[in-house]
């Protein structure tokens, strides 16, 4: 008959090797979740993430005329905010403008076709709430304040500067998300 000695002996270099690859399995586990955990962390950090439509009706230009239509895309990327801007202005001229940016005051390039400025630059106010400084060559043409309500379903901006012909306007726009 073995002994008692002999058969642990035995056993423990596979008992040794299950528990170490548990512990490795374990940590990967692990660190792919704090990479995910972080990521989605990222991602839900900016409410604006989704389509928004403009509700024309509840929406105040001044002087006007209203927009005909806008949709507002924002999407997560590595640089902070894509964002896209389709409007549709009120004598049916179309303007397109797209920029990546980030919530930390820089400006960042413009693209597209009819807006009024050339660069933005993006400030997290709080959770919900940003500053953006709308610049064209290196004068600042707007300012506006974007909002995003506590339930994520509205999204207020006021707009204080140039539109895209260089007429002053003020207006306050109620975006719902899509």
């Amino acid at each position: 008959m073995k002994s008692a000695r002999c058969i642990l002996a035995r056993r423990r270099p596979k008992m040794e090797i299950r528990v170490t690859e548990n512990v490795l399995g374990l940590l990967w586990v692990q660190v792919l979740a704090i990479i995910l955990g972080a990521a989605i962390a990222v991602w839900a950090a900016d409410p604006t993430i989704g389509t928004w439509r403009l509700n024309v009706a509840k929406s105040k230009f001044s002087p006007g005329p209203a927009f005909k239509s806008e949709v507002r895309t924002y999407e997560a990327s590595p640089e902070g905010v894509k964002v896209r801007i389709k409007t549709i202005e009120a004598d049916g001229r179309s303007v397109n403008v797209e920029y990546r940016a980030n919530y930390d005051g820089k400006y960042y390039p413009v693209s597209g076709s009819g807006g009024p400025a050339d660069a933005i630059a993006l400030t997290k106010i709080n959770d919900h709430e940003a500053a953006l400084t709308l610049m064209h060559g290196n004068i600042i043409v707007a300012t506006a304040r974007q909002v995003v309500s506590k339930n994520g379903r509205i999204m207020t901006i006021s707009y204080k500067g140039s539109d895209p012909v260089g007429r002053q306007v003020d207006m306050l726009l109620f975006y719902k998300r899509q």
